[in-house]
């Protein structure tokens, strides 16, 4: 018998979780742990930050799935990494501790004879003076609790808007010079800007997208040279187009320092200090680790076998120029190099490097976006992870025979830029790969061009519409659920 540990219930834990149960019979145990008590279908956090979507609509509580489907669950965080046990505990295990009921504030030690770091990023909001969301008119939509409050105070200006002459200014985009999910933000801007629309006050906002990217659509992936409608496009001319279409202002190369009350201050490429004053914004934060430390058996430190800020994991860390950095620096299967039986799929693995040229100001102060690992890679990545170690298992030794670098993986991703059936509006765009590989595909900015490719109309939003309930059918582990693509 075999037990695995799952730290994290969002969508790479989750996944995890819900084929380890499948595929391995009873007398294996599988268990998450999660200070969570609700699974979140995060891409549709931007519809409950424009009002269209509820947050009952994008969650669902976890511990009664999970009781039907066979599936341990505790309700904690994770305190401290034990990989090989103690002088009193001979398996390796977890120091957790109950964030919930009778078990608040209680520690336990949960041992494991696999386990699966999906912890995801901690929301970094303290990286920026100022940025905690809801408070000096910044908001965040990173998770269903927090799009609420966008969406409230959105209306709240939509409303005052509507009852006098007054106009406002609107600033979307990332809080930190080093924020990544670029398009998340990209997303809710679209969003809100067709909101503005819908109540037909428009002409009374000045929205403005703010940004650590070096040129528009580079989405921390460099940008990318795609198919558009039969014809050849950088996405960074794709998304002025877009931007441009709806009266959209921009401002790149920032790197958000600190917020005040209605005023964002950052420092740009060229090195200059400046501000940007707004009566409603939305800042993605930098992410980060969660900070764990590890220990050896006699209790001496180890968490540099663990950890680089996220996981460490099968990539190639070593320093290297940006001309040098290649598709094989990327890991496969996500396993950690000192201790063969932990892994970490998803946002949790540290990346060997940004993807994204990395750029400093005048002033020394890199502004780049960190690489995105969210939605379709986390996915991907925690099956694989999940069909290794079932493979381990049933062949009694390692087996790492599923692989997946985001150097050979494509990303779909569909940002709304609107709601409704008739009025709702979507810009998709494929990529292929991930990471660009300048070798195989040197003459169209490392990606396959035929994989490479974007569109904007109503059939994007019915494709994200259609998402939204595929993937909440899939994570409740309804009938047939394995049979949806991660």
């Amino acid at each position: 018998m075999s037990k695995i540990v799952i730290l994290g219930a969002g969508i790479a834990g989750h996944t995890a979780a819900a084929h380890l149960r499948r595929k391995l019979s009873k007398e294996h145990e599988v268990l998450v742990v999660s200070p969570n008590r609700n699974y979140q279908w995060v891409p549709s956090n931007i519809w409950v930050g424009i009002g269209r979507m509820k947050p009952k609509d994008v969650i669902f509580p976890l511990e009664p799935l999970y009781k039907r489907k066979g599936i341990g669950y505790k309700q904690a965080k994770a305190v401290s990494f034990h990989p090989e046990g103690d002088v009193s505990e001979q398996k390796p295990y977890i120091l957790v501790e109950g964030v919930y009921g009778e078990t608040l504030g209680k520690q336990e030690k949960v041992t494991y004879d696999y386990l699966i770091n999906a912890t995801g990023p901690k929301l970094a909001f303290d990286l920026t003076e100022g940025l905690q969301p809801a408070t000096n008119k910044v908001y965040s939509v990173c998770t269903y609790d927090h799009a609420d409050h966008a969406s409230e105070a959105l209306h709240k200006l939509i409303d005052s808007l509507k009852k006098s002459d007054k106009k406002a200014k609107i600033l979307i985009g990332t809080g930190h010079a080093k924020a990544t999910c670029q398009g998340a933000a990209f997303e809710y801007i679209l969003n809100v800007e067709k909101e503005l629309q819908k109540f037909g006050i428009r002409d009374k906002a000045e929205i403005t997208w703010i940004s650590n990217e070096y040129e528009l659509g580079d989405f921390g992936m460099d940008g990318m040279l795609m198919d558009y409608n039969g014809f050849n496009m950088k996405s960074k001319d794709m998304v002025e187009m877009i931007f441009e279409d709806r009266a959209i202002k921009w401002i790149l190369g920032a790197g958000v320092t600190k917020v005040e009350d209605g005023l964002v201050h950052y420092e740009n490429l060229e090195g200059e200090y400046k501000t940007e004053s707004f009566d409603f914004g939305m800042l993605i934060p930098a992410f980060s680790g969660h900070g764990f430390q590890a220990f050896d058996k006699q209790g001496q430190n180890i968490t540099d076998k663990l950890f680089k800020g996220f996981m460490i994991v099968d990539a190639d860390y070593s320093p290297k120029p940006y001309n040098e950095w290649t598709v094989q620096d990327w890991p496969e299967t996500y396993q950690n190099p000192s201790y063969k039986n932990i892994f970490a799929p998803g946002i949790a693995f540290a990346p060997p490097h940004a993807i994204s040229k990395p750029r400093k100001s005048k002033n020394g102060t890199e502004i780049f976006p960190s690489p995105p690992r969210t939605g379709m890679p986390s996915g991907i990545t925690a099956k694989l992870v999940a069909d290794n170690i079932i493979d381990s298992i049933k062949a009694g030794k390692e087996s790492l025979h599923h692989k997946g670098s985001l150097g050979n993986m494509g990303a779909a991703c569909i940002a709304s830029a609107g709601y409704g059936m008739t009025q709702g509006s979507g810009v998709s765009i494929t990529t292929y790969p991930i990471v660009p590989d300048f070798k195989k595909y040197p003459d169209t900015h490392g990606r396959d061009i035929q994989k490479t490719f974007g569109d904007i109309g109503l059939a994007g939003h019915w494709v994200k519409l259609a998402l939204h309930y595929a993937f909440i059918w899939k994570a409740k582990m309804k009938p047939f659920w394995w049979l949806i693509p991660e």
